[in-house]
């Protein structure tokens, strides 16, 4: 049985389209995904596997040292800020204060990997996502390509 909700909304929402039972309908939508959808929820399981341990009640219970983990934990922490909208220090800290006390450390981070963009003091989700060398690919979840440049173009707005 599959635990992805968001996969068994669309089995359900089939099933009230069609009247189909819900195996027949988990059939039919698994043979209608697309190579992109496969890739993407390949993503998302890896992006949950990544930081699905980490986070206790939405806080970071430790700050990985792995590079790979840290950009995931750190794309989950991006999806609590509002893309386009302008954020004085004190709201960011603020923001990440609620995952964990480091919030020097986290703005800092947000800012290397290109989630948050400064200037003069103020703070904003990047506009675009970031372009990446070859060599950065391995050290950044598949996560980034897939959801990154919706939650920026405002599509959607947490990671899950």
């Amino acid at each position: 049985m599959t635990r992805d909700s968001d996969f068994k909304q669309v089995v359900r929402a089939r099933m009230a389209e069609t009247g189909e039972t819900y195996t027949a309908a988990r059939a039919a939508v698994e043979a209608d995904r697309s190579p992109r959808q496969v890739a993407y929820d390949v993503a998302r399981a890896e992006q949950e596997r990544l930081v699905g341990r980490l986070f206790s009640d939405g806080r970071i219970e430790r700050v990985p040292a792995k590079r790979k983990v840290r950009a995931a934990v750190l794309l989950e922490v991006v999806s609590r800020f509002e893309p386009g909208r302008v954020y004085a220090e004190r709201e960011v800290n603020d923001v990440l204060l609620d995952v964990h006390e480091d919030c020097a450390y986290l703005r800092r981070e947000l800012v290397n990997y290109h989630y948050l963009e400064r200037e003069g003091g103020r703070y904003r989700t990047a506009e675009r996502a970031p372009a990446r060398a070859a060599i950065e690919h391995q050290e950044i979840p598949a996560w980034e390509a897939h959801w990154l440049p919706e939650f920026l173009a405002g599509r959607f707005r947490s990671g899950g």
